[in-house]
Order: C-alpha cells, then sequence, then structure tokens
C-alpha cells in the first residue's frame, strides 16, 4: 500500500525476484504508435503470479501489482498516463477523454480515446488483447476479447467508438496479441453451436478435436469478423499464452493445474507524444 505521501503512480522499494526484462512484442502495422503486448517477465510479483503480473483483482500483493503496471507503463509510453478497466466479457467500450483513478474504473471491455499522453491498457490471461489505431485520424483503441465479448461484438463496439472520434475503418489497423491458440482451446459441441448459430460461417474457426470436441480458433475468428468490418490491415501475433509458460500466464492452464490464483499480463497503446 502507499502511505499519505507517496502517489500510487510512485515507484515502491520492492526487489525484483529477477533479472528478466520485460518481454514486448509488437506488431508491424502499429510501429508508428507507442505501443506493446506485454509478457509476464520484469516485475517483482512471486509465486503463481511471478513476476509481471498487473491484476489488480488477482490476489497479488497490490503495492507489487501497482509497481509492476508502473513499469508496464514506463516500458510502452513513458510519461503517459496508464487507463484501465474493469473487465467484465461484454461488448461495452468506453471513449476516455481524462484518466481516472484505478479505484474508479468503468466496467467495460474496451476502450478508445484521441487524447495524447494516455496510455490505453487491458489485461489479459488467454483472452485477446486487440490494439487499433487510425494514424490520419489519430484515435487508438483497445479491446480485450475473450469468446464472450468476442461474439457478442466488442471489436464492433471499439470500431464504432473510434468512427465516432473521426476514424474510418479502411484505415484502422488492428493487431491481435498473445491469446490462447487453436491447439490449445478445447471446447464442446455446445459452445461451438452460439458461433455457427450467429453466422454459419464461423463454422470454419473450428477445428475437429476428440469426440465430440472442437479446437476453437479465438484469433482466427476475431480476424473474420474484424475484415468483415472493412478493416484496412489486421495482424495476428500468433503468440500462444496456454503453451508458453515462461511468456505468459494462463487462466486454463491455471484452472487445469488447480492453482489457486493466475496472473494477467497487460496489453497497451497511446498516441505519439506531440512534436516538440
Amino acid at each position: 500500500m502507499t502511505g499519505p505521501d507517496q502517489n500510487a503512480n510512485d515507484p515502491i522499494d520492492i526487489a525484483p525476484i529477477d533479472i528478466a526484462p520485460i518481454d514486448i512484442a509488437r506488431a508491424e502495422g502499429l510501429a508508428a504508435f507507442p505501443h506493446g503486448f506485454l509478457g509476464r517477465t520484469g516485475g517483482v510479483s512471486t509465486g503463481v503470479a511471478a513476476s509481471l503480473n498487473v491484476g489488480l483483482g488477482s490476489g497479488d500483493d497490490e503495492a507489487a501489482v501497482r509497481e509492476n503496471r508502473r513499469r508496464a507503463a514506463e516500458a510502452v509510453a513513458p510519461g503517459a498516463r496508464l487507463v484501465g478497466l474493469y473487465q467484465v466479457h461484454s461488448a461495452r467500450c468506453v471513449t476516455v477523454t481524462e484518466p481516472w483513478d484505478d479505484h474508479a474504473r468503468p466496467e467495460a471491455d474496451a476502450l478508445v480515446t484521441d487524447r495524447p499522453g494516455l496510455l490505453l491498457g487491458v489485461l489479459t490471461a488467454d483472452c485477446a488483447p486487440v490494439l487499433f489505431a487510425d494514424r490520419a485520424a489519430g484515435v487508438v483503441g483497445a479491446a480485450h476479447a475473450g469468446w464472450k465479448g468476442a461474439l457478442a461484438g466488442v471489436t464492433d463496439a471499439t470500431l464504432a467508438a473510434m468512427v465516432a472520434l473521426g476514424a474510418r475503418p479502411d484505415r484502422i489497423a488492428a493487431a491481435i496479441g498473445p491469446c490462447i491458440a487453436q491447439s490449445s482451446y478445447e471446447v464442446d459441441e455446445a459452445f461451438r453451436a452460439r458461433f455457427v448459430a450467429a453466422d454459419a460461417g464461423n463454422a470454419g474457426c473450428f477445428g475437429a478435436g476428440r469426440e465430440g470436441h472442437w479446437q476453437f480458433d479465438l484469433p482466427g475468428y476475431l480476424a473474420r469478423r474484424l475484415v468483415h468490418a472493412g478493416i484496412g490491415a489486421v495482424e495476428r501475433l500468433g503468440l500462444d499464452t496456454y503453451s508458453q509458460e515462461h511468456r505468459y500466464f494462463s487462466f486454463r492452464r491455471s484452472t487445469h493445474r488447480h492453482e489457486a490464483a493466475y496472473g494477467r499480463q497487460i496489453s497497451a497503446i497511446s498516441l505519439p507524444p506531440p512534436p516538440g
């Protein structure tokens, strides 16, 4: 916890548990924007949430999580103010005009802005982080897309909010970051039926698995949806959170191991700082 004279964003006196640097994957299509899909290394958390756990609701030590969030923000956009959400697997997107306190995070799963100095962040641990940018309009967005939010249209809501700020779908670049890959994502027939009922073409996002089960391609589904929405460029990083334990936290992996908790990684984007 912070003391009465200490700002929540100030560094705290916690020794790092390892010397591994912060792991940041970036998308070519977003190169003009400060952004990053961060992994689990380079932080101060210990135990099953080691080390760059940024989840305020993960049960981890709050002081460690705040230090991890500070480190993550500085690694992506030094000096920018990190803005996050209380994620609820919805299709709700909020437009950010000014930062808010972490304890006042709105319930939503996507956010957009046209204001420099704000770093939009979403947390994941198998769900897909999707970052968006329209360079000409000066608008960026970030979405947390688990299967529920993806099917409900969280990416569509993000695009609509960006368009309201002056973006155009054909100019928007989108990147789908580290998430659970098709080879790691087994689902049952009822799960598949939800998607096929919404659009018969979604059947192509499911591969045959063991009897009565399928392998779901979450990033493939999101890419298909983004293309249908008219996005100019969609990039998939192809990083599997479930199988790459040394790089990423995974809810499903922790569940399979009956672990009591799991960490969250962050993906974030901001507008470039003004010239001069």
